[in-house]
C-alpha cells in the first residue's frame, strides 16, 4: 500500500504550485503535489507558450527585488536542468504621456536604480518597427525584460523536483481540507492524505479550498491569439520587446514570435466578468478576435495576417490589486500563493522558494510586506 503520509503537500502543481513542490524537495522533504488536471494543462493560468518577465514594476516598486530574486532562481533553474526557460528581449510599458502605466514603470526604475529609457511613440517605432504607436505616447524600455516558455517551466521544475524524490499526482481532485493544529488531512476523489504542513497554490480555485479567500478572489476569463506577421523579421525575439500597452482600443500585451507560428498577444478588458473556475466558457469566439485584431490593425499593422490561434485562460484578481502570499492568519503550518490578477507567472520561481521558507522554517528573508494578508483580508 502507498503510502499517505508526507512532510508537506502543495495543492495545485501549475506555475506557483510546482515550483513550491520543486523547492521544499530540493530541502529533503517529504512532498506530495496533487493537481486537478494535467502538467501542465490549458484550463488555469499558465499555459499558451509564453508569459511576459519584466523588472519594471508598475503595479508598485516593492516588486521589483522579488523580480530581481525571481531572475536568479530562473537562471539558476536552468542551469540545473539545461532547460532555456527565460529569453531576454527588453520590455516597454507603454501609454499616453502623462498616463499612470508610464509614470508607475519609471517610478519603479527609479526606486531600485533599474537601467530604462523612455522613449516618444515615435523614437520607439523607429528602433522596434513592429510597433506604431501614436508620437503622443510614451514608451518606457527597460533592457532586461523578456519571456517565459511557461509550460516548459513548469516541466521542469516537476523533473527537477523527482530528481529530488518528490511524488506528484495529476487528474486527481482535492475534495476536502480539514486542518489541525499541527497537521493537515487532504482528502482527494482518490484517496486521503495527511501531512504535517500544506501548501494552497490553487490558482482559480484557491477560494474553493480555503473557504476565508473566497470573497477576496475573482477568477476572470481571458483571451489569447496568434497571428501570421505580414513582416516576420519585425517580431522576431531579436528585434522586438516584451511589451504592455494602454491604447485607445484598451490595455494589451504581447510577445515576440516563439517556437510556434504567430505573434501573441492578449488583452485585459475594462470590465471583466467573474467565472466559476468548474463551469466557464473556455471556446473563443469571433468577438475575442475582433477585440485583439483591433490592436493590430491601429498599432501593430504589420502583424494584422490571418488568425492562427486562440484560446482561453483565467486569471484571478485579488481586492486590491497586489496578490496573496502568506501563512494562514490562523495556522501557520498552511502557506497561501494566490490572486496574481494577471501579473503574478514571472514571479513563479521565487514564490515557490517563499512557499518552502514558510513550510520549512515559518518565515521568509524575501521582500513579501506589500502580499501579506495583514489588514486586507
Amino acid at each position: 500500500m502507498p503510502d499517505t503520509s508526507y512532510d508537506t503537500i502543495v495543492i495545485g502543481v501549475g506555475g506557483m504550485g510546482s515550483a513550491a513542490v520543486y523547492q521544499l524537495a530540493k530541502r529533503g522533504h517529504d512532498v506530495l503535489g496533487i493537481e486537478r488536471y494535467d502538467i501542465p494543462h490549458r484550463r488555469g493560468s499558465s499555459h499558451g507558450d509564453t508569459r511576459i518577465f519584466r523588472l519594471t514594476q508598475p503595479e508598485h516598486p516593492d516588486y521589483v527585488p522579488l523580480a530581481e530574486r525571481a531572475r536568479t532562481l530562473w537562471r539558476r533553474l536552468e542551469a540545473e536542468s539545461g532547460a532555456d526557460l527565460l529569453t531576454t528581449t527588453g520590455s516597454i510599458h507603454a501609454g499616453p504621456e502623462g498616463s499612470e502605466v508610464v509614470a508607475g514603470a519609471v517610478d519603479s526604475c527609479e526606486a531600485h536604480d533599474v537601467p530604462y529609457e523612455v522613449l516618444s511613440g515615435t523614437e520607439l517605432n523607429e528602433r522596434f518597427p513592429g510597433y506604431e504607436l501614436p508620437d503622443g505616447h510614451r514608451g518606457v524600455f527597460q533592457p532586461d525584460g523578456g519571456y517565459l516558455a511557461c509550460e516548459r517551466a513548469i516541466s521542469t521544475h516537476v523533473e527537477q523536483a523527482f530528481s529530488h524524490g518528490a511524488t506528484v499526482r495529476a487528474r486527481e481532485a482535492v475534495r476536502e481540507v480539514d486542518i489541525g493544529e499541527n497537521d493537515v488531512t487532504v482528502r482527494t476523489d482518490r484517496d486521503e492524505y495527511t501531512a504535517d504542513s500544506l501548501v494552497v497554490a490553487a490558482g482559480a480555485w484557491a477560494g474553493k479550498q480555503l473557504e476565508f479567500l473566497s470573497d477576496f478572489l475573482t477568477p476572470e476569463r481571458r483571451i489569447m491569439g496568434w497571428f501570421q506577421p505580414k513582416a516576420p523579421d519585425r517580431f522576431a525575439p531579436s528585434n522586438f520587446p516584451v511589451f504592455s500597452v494602454d491604447v485607445p482600443a484598451g490595455h494589451y500585451y504581447g510577445f515576440p514570435v516563439f517556437e510556434r507560428s504567430g505573434f501573441k498577444i492578449g488583452m485585459t478588458p475594462e470590465s471583466p466578468a467573474p467565472i466559476d473556475p468548474d463551469e466557464w466558457d473556455d471556446e473563443p469566439t469571433v468577438d475575442d478576435e475582433r477585440d485583439l485584431r483591433r490592436l493590430l490593425d491601429d498599432n501593430f499593422p504589420d502583424a494584422a495576417g490571418e488568425t492562427l490561434r486562440l484560446t482561453t485562460c483565467i486569471i484571478t484578481s485579488s481586492e486590491d490589486g497586489h496578490f496573496y502570499l502568506d501563512t494562514h492568519p490562523e495556522y501557520g503550518h498552511v502557506s497561501i500563493a494566490a490572486g496574481f490578477t494577471g501579473h503574478g507567472y514571472k514571479f513563479c520561481s521565487v514564490v515557490g522558494e517563499v512557499l518552502a521558507d514558510f513550510a520549512t522554517d515559518g518565515a521568509t528573508d524575501n521582500p513579501i510586506d506589500v502580499h501579506r494578508f495583514e489588514d486586507r483580508i
